[in-house]
């Protein structure tokens, strides 16, 4: 068990660190109109990134959930034990949480870096209203994140079902999460992972802060109700 925990710590270090730091050092680099930026599709890209290469590292040691969401969808979706979900949870935040720390010193190694509480993306942070990036309702990033996570669980569990093409669930996973990415970085800069949040929430401030129960609930409920709809499928494994 510890070195399954030591694997979720690890990999969800290398989803933040991966996925926030190229949103927070590489998303407008050099300014709006520069052409180095990746912009919201090479953010995108870098968390599918983060999850192929995690998964493939550390998937046959953990599972490679890497997101608390996950766990909890794969918990109701009958691939994952209960009584191992709370080292799991509290490991993927902790790992997400010393990402987001090392991030942030870097951040600071530039002069002029600054973060405002009250910008929308702060610190690649997630929200809502205000802190949308486009501005969308609390109604609005709650379905989205409830949906999209919903169906990150069902691609999950089908690309790892026994019955699927073996070794290419991470490649399927990854590509998943930049397509979610793609989707929803407008609309509340990309969750679908409490753990992801929070860590770099605690950077953010007090506004990031206040929304962050938003990014709990509604991937937690989304995981659950992707696990459930393909546990009823016929998730048999064989």
């Amino acid at each position: 068990m510890m070195k399954k925990l030591a694997a979720e710590f690890l990999g969800t270090f290398w989803l933040v660190l991966g996925g926030c730091g190229s949103a927070v050092l590489a998303a407008k680099f050099g300014g709006d109109s520069n052409p180095l930026g990746i912009g919201f599709v090479g953010v995108a890209l870098a968390f599918g990134l983060t999850v192929l290469t995690g998964a493939y590292a550390f998937g046959h040691i953990s599972g490679a959930h890497f997101n608390p969401a996950v766990s909890i969808g794969l918990v109701a979706g009958g691939r994952f034990p209960a009584k191992d979900l709370p080292g799991y949870i509290i490991a993927q935040v902790l790992g997400g949480a010393l990402a987001a720390f090392i991030l942030y010193q870097i951040a600071s190694g530039h002069d002029g870096f600054a973060i405002d509480p009250a910008s929308a993306g702060a610190f690649a942070s997630n929200g809502y209203g205000a802190l949308s990036p486009g501005g969308y309702s609390l109604g609005a990033a709650f379905l989205c994140e409830v949906v999209l996570t919903a169906v990150f669980l069902i691609v999950i569990m089908g690309s790892t079902h026994g019955k699927a093409p073996a070794g290419f669930a991470p490649i399927a996973i990854g590509l998943a999460l930049t397509l979610i990415h793609l989707i929803s970085i407008p609309v509340t800069n990309t969750s679908v992972n409490p753990a992801r949040s929070t860590a770099v929430a605690l950077f953010a401030g007090s506004g990031a802060i206040g929304q962050l129960w938003l990014f709990w609930v509604a991937p937690a409920i989304g995981g659950i109700l992707g696990g459930v709809i393909y546990r009823w499928l016929g998730d048999d494994r064989a």
